[in-house]
Parts: structure tokens; C-alpha cells; sequence
């Protein structure tokens, strides 16, 4: 009987609706992950606090992954589902998940992802030497301590000594942030204020501006917001937000594969500096081979949607 109860709200309430569901369940399963790491690894709540400080203590790793993977699925992948329930009568397709992306769509979007690497790291190179006016110094000041600390905890991640610290990097930094963010932020943020608007542009880039900010990272919100823009268009153009997924995933799986193979001596270049140290004709190939694949990808898959007479519901003016 809760099934689309709400279905008729404002954009607005909407909206409100969502923020409550999705803080509700991320403190619950935070909970529940603090719960789920100390009786795994036979530590008091105090001990684990202590483990977690240290990250070279034994298992503060593997209490970290649990904590981190319980946490992500309780605060991106749940919420949206229950949202889903509550505002449609088909919460697969108010989501984008009923319809499945071409098979050359995809490769395509795995291309372009690919290719535009330099593209995204330059970014990052021209946002780090963004700076606050001198009046907010003290703000800019513990954006970068906080940066500083995701860095480490970060680095620390990245560090995979096996075939199976791989995988796991691969599921926890790749496969679910990829689904979770996208469900959160192009299959409920975007539809909503695209709705609220009445301009899918706005929807669009009011999401990605969302989805880089909720990283608190202000040194890597440029290139963030840019891809969360990129993600919005994949999924107006497709109707689906699998293709999203999979550029998101592509995203994240490419950063932990070539930190892998850059540790192991396979890959002689460090993935970062890619178009970040002035390597304009890089960074220029890149964004033009990028360019003409999303151009192609935009041609394919909005022929499809008119033929198909498929939506999303976003209102695309």
C-alpha cells in the first residue's frame, strides 16, 4: 500500500523526501557496519576506534573495506530503490534500469572513457591551483588537511599486493560506487530537479554539481563535476542508466587497474601525470577522439529513443 504514495508530490517535496530517505538509511547502515567490523574481528567499539586511528594496525585495513562497503550500500544503493518504491508504480523503469544499452553503445562509452583520461586529469592539475579569496584562507586551509587525510586513507586502499586485493578494489572503489552514485544522483537527483526546472540541462548539471560535492574534495571538483555532467547526458540520451553505470565504472575500475599494474612495474607511466604536466597535445587529442565518440554515442542513442518513443521522465527541452 506505500507502493507510489507520493507519486503526485511537488519536485520539492521530492527532493526532501529523498535527502530523509537516503541520511536515514546512511546512518542506519553506518551503524550496522561498526556492528557487522567489531563482531567480525572480536573488537570492542573502543578497540576498533583505535585499529582505525592506525592505519598500519593489524586488520584496520579489513575493518576499513567492511565498514566502507557496508556504508556505501546503505547510503547509495538501498535509498534509491525505496525512493523508487515510493514515488513510481514502476520503480525499474523511474530508475532506468529496465532498459538495457546497446552492445556497441557500451563499447562505445568504454572508448570514450578511456580516451579522455588526460581530459580529466588536466582538470585536476588546473583545479589544484585553484585557491579561496584570502578571506576564506581558513576554509581553504581545512579543505586541504581534509584532502590531505582522504589521500592517505586512499593510497592506503590502493595498495594491492595480490590477484584478490584487486578484486576487491575492483568491487568496493569500482563496481559499487558506480552503481550507488549513479541510482542517487542521475536516477533520482537528476529526474528531480530536471522535473522541478522543467529543463533537463538543469537537472543535468544541478546532479553533477551535487555529485561533486558530496565527495568534499574541493581540489578534484572540476574534473568530478565535468564527469558528472558527461554521466547526466549518457543517461537523457540512453533512457538507461546502465550506460551511466558503465562509464562510471570504467572511471573507477581504470583508476585501481593502472595503480595495480603501476605497482607491479607493468606500466612504466604513473596513470595521474597523463595530460597533467602540460601535455597539451594529449590533452587535445583526448578531448577531440573523446568528443566525436560521445557525439557518436549521442547520434546512436537518441535515434533510438525517438524511435523507440521511450522516456525517461525528465521533461528535455
Amino acid at each position: 500500500m506505500m507502493k507510489a504514495i507520493w507519486e503526485k508530490n511537488t519536485p520539492y517535496s521530492q527532493f526532501l523526501i529523498s535527502v530523509g530517505v537516503i541520511l536515514l538509511l546512511a546512518v542506519t547502515f553506518t551503524v550496522v557496519s561498526m556492528v557487522v567490523a567489531t563482531a567480525s574481528f572480536g573488537l570492542s567499539m573502543a578497540e576498533m576506534q583505535q585499529v582505525m586511528s592506525n592505519l598500519d594496525a593489524p586488520n584496520a585495513l579489513n575493518i576499513m573495506r567492511v565498514i566502507q562497503t557496508l556504508s556505501s550500500i546503505g547510503a547509495f544503493i538501498l535509498p534509491p530503490f525505496l525512493i523508487a518504491y515510493l514515488f513510481s508504480q514502476h520503480p525499474l523503469h523511474y530508475l532506468g534500469l529496465s532498459k538495457l544499452p546497446r552492445k556497441n553503445a557500451v563499447l562505445l562509452v568504454v572508448a570514450a572513457m578511456i580516451l579522455i583520461t588526460p581530459v580529466i586529469n588536466f582538470l585536476g592539475e588546473i583545479n589544484s591551483h585553484l585557491h579561496l579569496p584570502s578571506s576564506l584562507k581558513s576554509v581553504e586551509d581545512w579543505m586541504r588537511e581534509s584532502e590531505d587525510k582522504a589521500a592517505v586513507i586512499t593510497k592506503k586502499f590502493l595498495e594491492m599486493n595480490s590477484p584478490m586485493d584487486l578484486i576487491i578494489n575492483l568491487i568496493m572503489i569500482g563496481l559499487i560506487p558506480a552503481i550507488g552514485e549513479e541510482l542517487v544522483f542521475r536516477g533520482v537527483v537528476q529526474k528531480i530537479f530536471s522535473q522541478w526546472s522543467k529543463n533537463v540541462h538543469i537537472g543535468i548539471w544541478s546532479a553533477a554539481f551535487l555529485f561533486s560535492a558530496m565527495h568534499m574534495q574541493f581540489y578534484g571538483f572540476l574534473p568530478r563535476m565535468m564527469l558528472g555532467g558527461l554521466l547526466g547526458y549518457l543517461y537523457v540520451w540512453s533512457g538507461s542508466l546502465w550506460l551511466p553505470i558503465t562509464a562510471h565504472f570504467v572511471n573507477n575500475a581504470g583508476a585501481v587497474l593502472m595503480s595495480y599494474f603501476f605497482q607491479r612495474g607493468d606500466l612504466k607511466l604513473d596513470p595521474d601525470k597523463i595530460g597533467a604536466e602540460n601535455d597539451y597535445v594529449s590533452v587535445a587529442i583526448s578531448l577531440l577522439l573523446g568528443a566525436i565518440l560521445f557525439w557518436i554515442i549521442y547520434k546512436g542513442e537518441s535515434g533510438r529513443m525517438q524511435k523507440e518513443n521511450y522516456s525517461v521522465e525528465e521533461p528535455i527541452n
